[in-house]
């Protein structure tokens, strides 16, 4: 119950992000924010207490997308600006996990349902579903960490 209102909390705070346009632009942010504002790199490495290079070096980083997040946020300081960093699931988690679950489930059953043919003793549609649901819920209700092994 607790680990689903963690869950629960946690897509409502992320959900906003999920619609937000995400897309750097091309020669990334640090670059078009300070062109916006009408800065010269050599202004920003003085505001950032860096050299005009450090500050060239940190646009041509950010726009591969290989720039620390420690740098990052010294710089978005010096743009007046704040580093918002977020991972942001493309659909809820609690679908994520449901998902998986109902995976897990399904593969186990199909596993015993091929096993019975087999030996020619395949229950019905409806008992695999059922078994299915159960199992889901049991799954649902266990350790989490079990359905990404």
């Amino acid at each position: 119950m607790l680990r689903s209102l963690a869950l629960q909390q946690i897509d409502r705070a992320l959900a906003p992000w999920r619609s937000l346009a995400t897309s750097r632009p091309n020669r990334g942010w640090l670059r078009a924010v300070r062109q916006a504002l009408g800065m010269t790199t050599r202004q920003l490495a003085k505001s950032a207490g860096v050299t005009q290079a450090a500050v060239v070096d940190a646009e041509r980083t950010e726009a591969k997308g290989d720039i620390s997040l420690s740098t990052l946020r010294r710089y978005a300081a010096a743009l007046g600006c704040e580093l918002t960093y977020a991972l942001v699931p493309k659909r809820p988690l609690q679908e994520i996990v449901e998902e998986r679950a109902d995976g897990i489930a399904r593969d186990q059953v199909s596993r015993v349902r091929h096993s019975m043919a087999l030996e020619d003793q395949v229950t019905s549609k409806e008992n695999s579903e059922r078994e299915i649901e159960d199992l889901r819920r049991k799954l649902l209700e266990g350790k989490r960490s079990r359905l990404w092994q």
